[in-house]
């Protein structure tokens, strides 16, 4: 039996503008893998000590907490690529 626990910083936002993280770490509940026409995806949910849960490709549940300053300034002047 994995006794291992495993975080990640919790990616929910804070705040109504989207620039705020919560931050605090997220304990992954269970791991699965999802099917994509990529091939499998590693998947989780996850939940943090202030309550948000979230659930999703690990990929998306991840965030850069030190954006280089090219994304930081997309951000600021609200031009961000959309796909």
């Amino acid at each position: 039996m994995d006794t291992r626990v495993m975080f990640l910083d919790c990616p929910a936002y804070m705040d109504e503008q989207g620039t705020a993280r919560c931050g605090l770490p997220a304990a992954v509940q269970y791991r699965y893998m999802v099917t994509s026409t990529d091939g499998p995806l590693e998947s989780a949910k996850i939940r943090c000590p202030r309550g948000h849960w979230l659930n999703g490709p690990v990929e998306a549940l991840t965030w850069e907490k030190h954006p280089s300053p090219a994304a930081s300034t997309a951000t600021r002047t609200g031009h961000q690529h959309q796909f």
